[in-house]
């Protein structure tokens, strides 16, 4: 089993690469990273001896939890775009449970980056050992943490593979994606507030309360190099195979349990919204835009994505060295309505192959400028009401209320100039969106560049063209903020005309863009 699946696994990589020289290159680099982050996790690892002996026990500790946790969160993320992770795809191979368990295990620790989280996790073993009752351990518990790795990762995978293939699964994932993401503005947000108490007490701390965790067990074990290592393994060892029995008994579950995600719901509900909506087309389509928000995981996490960087930026550069005054309440405003108007710079791409129904329904270019407007509105219908709750929030955090008025009518016209660019950027740059679990999957294969170029321009066109407007109201001149409104309007209005010139003739091939295969 350890042979078949290691072989078909490098087989799968290689079949991947296969003709594609995007994803030959963004492997090659995959490669690369992997081999950097496995020599310089080592050697930081191993500067760790030069620590004293207490001090450097903490920091293994910690180090082994964080590659835990690591190895439990990181597979998570990637389901949907790792095909390995997903047991019903090997349900109808003729092999026992406890066969597939052994060789899914065996296809976990194959390839770049299994094989550089091991090479660091070696690095603790010279970071760490006092003496050959160290080292000898130390190999046994780096094998035993490595497995640990693997098998709580394959536990957690497989035991939510069911709600990750739904569309509520999809959502909470984003929504917990998002917020890994944003824990990297941690040690910002720590710096800029202050440390609680000194770095060595809080490293004291954490290594007392994640002494007695599996990792710790094993980090305690290189240390001790003795019998308190020894048992300190047996434990380990023992977690081990406990949460091997709970992967295979997860397992089993989910090769004979429906896939729900295939199974249609058993109601259709009509959008309440409905009756308040325009009649004709643009009522329609913004009817369309609406469910999309509300059903499509790869739309709605833009939108929790603008919400909560901007919380992140309130907390993070206010007070003494970042924004004073007015700016600290529309600064986050503004960059979250930049954030939520970057979503209109590809709105074709949501509808993919679709598309082509509404094409051959366009007869003139006043009726693509009318599908835009109809996104647009969808659009501001949701923006609109959250950049006034950013406003507000922003407003008390800096401590003046009556700030939020600016923030929001600055908001609301930065959010016109970005609908009004991204019309143009969506008939010029569009790209398919892919349309498989994973909500962060960005464009298909060959088309990450253009993504990046849709996005890098739609923000750089609405920060320059916001800017007459946008710089006065930042640097003391508030009273232009009942301008920022119509122009953004201006700008919106302008954008439609011209993407919808623009697009009208090239239709076919904006449904070709938005229709590669993924």
């Amino acid at each position: 089993m350890v042979r078949l699946f290691v072989r078909l696994k490098l087989r799968l990589i290689r079949g991947n690469l296969r003709g594609d020289t995007i994803k030959q290159l963004g492997f090659v680099f995959s490669v690369i990273g992997a081999v950097v982050a496995a020599v310089a996790g080592f050697l930081l690892f191993s500067l760790v001896r030069l620590a004293p002996a207490d001090v450097a026990l903490d920091i293994g500790i910690v180090a082994f939890t964080l590659f835990t946790i690591g190895w439990i969160l990181v597979p998570l993320l990637a389901f949907g775009l790792d095909e390995t992770l997903d047991p019903s795809r090997l349900a109808l191979f003729p092999l026992t449970t406890r066969q597939l368990a052994i060789g899914m295990f065996a296809a976990s620790a194959t390839g770049p980056w299994p094989l550089a989280s091991l090479i660091v996790l070696a690095g603790g073993v010279v970071g760490l050992a006092s003496g050959l009752g160290g080292v000898l351990l130390g190999l046994v518990a780096v094998v035993l943490q490595f497995a640990l790795c693997l098998v709580a990762s394959r536990a957690v995978t497989t035991a939510l593979s069911g709600a990750l293939r739904s569309r509520r699964g999809r959502d909470l994932l984003a929504v917990a994606a998002v917020f890994v993401v944003l824990l990297f503005q941690l040690p910002n947000l720590l710096l800029n507030r202050g440390l609680p108490g000194e770095p060595s007490k809080l490293l004291e701390s954490a290594g007392s309360a994640l002494r007695w965790t599996p990792p710790g067990l094993a980090a305690h074990a290189i240390a001790d190099g003795g019998l308190i290592g020894v048992a300190d393994l047996i434990v380990v060892a023992m977690v081990v195979v406990v949460l091997a029995w709970l992967w295979i008994a997860a397992l089993r579950r989910a090769l004979v349990t429906p896939d729900s995600s295939n199974q249609s719901g058993g109601s259709v509900r009509r959008s309440r919204i409905g009756r308040f909506l325009p009649g004709g087309m643009l009522g329609a389509i913004v009817a369309k835009e609406l469910k999309y928000a509300r059903r499509e995981p790869r739309g709605r996490i833009s939108w929790f994505t603008a919400i909560a960087v901007s919380g992140i930026i309130m907390f993070s550069l206010r007070g003494p060295g970042g924004w004073q005054g007015p700016a600290s309440a529309i600064a986050p405003a503004c960059l979250a309505a930049l954030m939520i108007g970057l979503q209109a710079a590809n709105v074709f791409g949501i509808d993919g192959p679709s598309l082509w129904m509404n094409a051959v329904a366009f007869a003139t270019d006043r009726d693509v400028r009318t599908d835009l407007a109809g996104r647009h509105l969808a659009i501001a219908i949701i923006a609109v009401p959250l950049l006034t709750v950013v406003s507000v929030v922003a407003a008390l955090i800096a401590g003046t209320l009556p700030w939020a008025l600016v923030a929001a009518l600055t908001a609301w016209g930065v959010l016109g100039v970005a609908l009004g660019v991204g019309s143009v950027t969506s008939v010029i740059l569009p790209y398919t969106f892919p349309d498989r679990l994973n909500a962060f999957s960005g464009a298909a294969p060959g088309q990450g560049g253009q993504a990046f170029l849709a996005s890098f321009g739609a923000m750089l066109g609405t920060s320059m063209i916001a800017l007459p407007v946008g710089l006065p109201i930042l640097l003391g001149a508030y009273w232009l903020c009942v301008l920022a409104v119509p122009y953004g309007l201006l700008i919106a209005w302008a954008g439609r005309r011209l993407g919808a010139s623009i697009g009208f003739n090239r239709m076919p091939d904006l449904v070709a863009a938005v229709s590669r295969p993924t």
